[in-house]
């Protein structure tokens, strides 16, 4: 799959590549506590969702300790657009390097194109979780996830006219 217009994001912190690999593993911690099942085993499958808004399962297919992981989506269904599939098959990746004394962490989200109808509400939220709450995650140990009631993304719903529910 080409991955030259996936959305991708990096940026740089002071923690090791262990602490990295820790946090991006824990989704609870900085993506959404709406998750069941294991997000740090090969081969698990875990389900997410947000309201009626996304259903997702995700698998981690690839795991390099401190260096990599990639998750490849399952099974997906968004609310808000006509192919209700847009994610099946695309793949999460996490890359863990090192940079100028610092860890850099690069999340390409391989196959989520601009073609994409849920492109631009998809491309703000990871914007927000991986620029915001798992950087947070990383940096103070505490992340900024999606509440198990739901509620994060309100400026996400507000914008783009997402279902309440």
């Amino acid at each position: 799959m080409d991955t030259g217009n996936s959305y991708s994001s990096t940026f740089l912190v002071d923690q090791n590549s262990q602490t990295v690999f820790n946090a991006i593993k824990n989704f609870r911690a900085w993506w959404s506590e709406e998750i069941e099942g294991r997000t740090d085993q090969l081969n698990e499958i875990f389900f997410y969702h947000y309201k009626e808004v996304h259903l997702c399962k995700i698998k981690l297919v690839e795991m390099i300790v401190d260096t990599k992981l990639v998750y490849q989506v399952i099974d997906n269904q968004f609310s808000f657009v006509q192919n209700k599939n847009e994610w099946i098959n695309t793949r999460l990746i996490f890359e863990i390097t090192k940079e100028k004394g610092k860890t850099k962490v690069k999340f390409t989200h391989e196959g989520l194109v601009p073609e994409y109808e849920c492109y631009n509400v998809c491309n703000d939220a990871w914007t927000s979780y991986i620029q915001g709450s798992l950087k947070s995650l990383i940096e103070t140990g505490k992340g900024k996830p999606n509440p198990r009631e739901g509620g994060l993304n309100a400026e996400l719903v507000e914008k783009w006219g997402l279902p309440e529910k």
